[in-house]
């Protein structure tokens, strides 16, 4: 990865899509994580629900991981960081 040889400057609107994006990325997670909790919990107590909530809990890795590579690749761009 190459960082920029030079500070950069964020302006304030610049500043503020970032931390919208961040607190979305944090939310969207949050989310994620909470289903997969859930399922394991209605497993615990109800596991003839098993098969149908490992679908769920089969489902979320790949969101999360999609919504980090969304943020990421804001970051990135928005900081001038490119892939060398």
């Amino acid at each position: 990865m190459a960082v920029p040889s030079q500070p950069v400057t964020l302006t304030a609107e610049q500043l503020e899509e970032l931390t919208r994006k961040l607190s979305n990325m944090r939310h969207d997670i949050n989310n994620n994580l909470s289903l997969i909790v859930a399922a394991i919990e209605l497993i615990r107590s109800r596991p003839q629900m098993a098969e149908r909530m490992l679908a769920t809990l089969r489902e979320q890795p790949p969101k999360i991981a999609a919504t980090l590579n969304k943020f990421s690749a804001e970051f990135e761009q928005t900081l001038g960081i490119t892939k060398s």
